[in-house]
């Protein structure tokens, strides 16, 4: 099941104005504030009436302009999870998801999905932040949407309650099979969750496509945030060592970690900022550094401050690395499109927070 979007809706002196696809898994949508970014998805709920446009589910069109045709708000099978999770405080955990249940859904699932089996006899007041917006997805999925639209909903968490909760929705991404439409700010959000990137610029669709594509497209970044450039790779875990490290089997050669609790043959999915890649002309020796990886140059693009940023592809099935260098560096290296270069990350730079599981699927 597929969504398939197209827009026009103006209000003031903005005008929204898009078309884009969101296949099953999570399809992000990333942009500044008042890209209108909530604005689509609204319109997908049915909160919002497009002045032009056509929505479909699956096939099933909620919205088509041409023809006047417009599915109300209660029948469009769609969840949607806010910021908040807008439990209702007088009822318990168990009351809460049971509320405008479809008749056919069984709790036992979405309960288990989300672990929340020992929280079902509780009031939402004495619920932490991760554990309220996990009761507010549940409650979401008992509807049986057709797509799950979900605003920022880690937003208002801290760092360690949003690490909490985003392995329970990596599983959602991996076993619910619908259309997810993720808004969110933080890059190592969409890095962990997303399958599908839209970056959204003043109303328009500036990229769409893979999320790993996107987001090591030098071109870009800038439109992400620079600073937060960098690039995303698959790898399995190869073997947990007794100093405390995780060697994990990815593109390029073999990759040290800080130890994670995942099992030995584990698929994941890392996000390696460009500002921590290092790059040298020979495969370096004597340095602290455990991570080094032999590519060759893609892209290179300057900015318009001393930065550089130099895109590489490693290993045989050609994964894309970002690096992020001075102006000075790249001129000294001589780097140019097509040359050999080797890559040099820090072990301690890949942070728990920016590494995610992919899944069986």
């Amino acid at each position: 099941m597929s969504l398939d979007l197209r827009l026009r809706h103006r209000f003031g002196a903005f005008t929204l104005d898009l078309a884009f696809a969101a296949p099953d898994g999570v399809t992000a949508l990333y942009g500044h504030s008042g890209a209108g970014k909530s604005t689509i998805i609204n319109a997908i709920a049915g909160l919002v009436r497009a002045d032009e446009g056509r929505i479909a589910i699956g096939g099933r069109v909620l919205q088509d302009s041409a023809s006047g045709l417009w599915v109300p708000t209660h029948r469009r099978k769609v969840g949607y999870v806010f910021q908040d999770a807008r439990l209702f405080p007088h009822m318990s955990v168990r009351q809460n998801i049971g509320y405008g249940a479809a008749a056919v859904a069984d709790p036992s699932t979405v309960v288990d999905l989300l672990g929340i089996g020992a929280l079902l006899d509780r009031r939402p007041g004495s619920l932490s932040g991760g554990e309220a917006q996990r009761v507010a997805i549940a409650r979401a999925l008992m509807s049986e949407p057709e797509i799950l639209l979900m605003d920022e909903p880690l937003a208002s968490l801290d760092p360690a309650r949003k690490a909490a909760i985003l392995p329970y929705l990596a599983r959602l991404r991996d076993e619910a099979r619908l259309p997810i439409l993720y808004v969110s700010h933080a890059l190592e959000e969409v890095a962990q969750l997303a399958n599908t990137l839209v970056i959204i610029k003043d109303g328009r669709v500036l990229a769409n496509g893979p999320v790993a594509d996107l987001l090591s497209d030098p071109g870009l970044a800038r439109h992400v945030g620079i600073r937060g450039a960098g690039a995303v790779i698959e790898a399995r875990i190869a073997r947990h060592h007794d100093d405390g490290l995780t060697e994990l089997s990815a593109a390029g050669g073999p990759l040290f970690v800080p130890a994670l609790s995942g099992e030995v043959g584990q698929a994941l999915r890392l996000r390696i900022e460009a500002q921590d890649v290092m790059l040298s002309l020979d495969r370096p020796h004597g340095m602290s550094a455990l991570n080094v990886m032999a590519g060759h140059v893609t892209q290179v693009r300057s900015g318009e401050g001393p930065g550089v940023l130099i895109q590489l592809s490693v290993g045989d099935e050609g994964a894309k690395l970002l690096s992020r260098i001075t102006r000075r560096s790249a001129d000294a290296l001589n780097i140019r499109v097509g040359m050999p270069l080797f890559a040099v990350v820090k072990t301690v730079a890949v942070a728990p927070g920016d590494i995610g599981p992919i899944g069986n699927t």
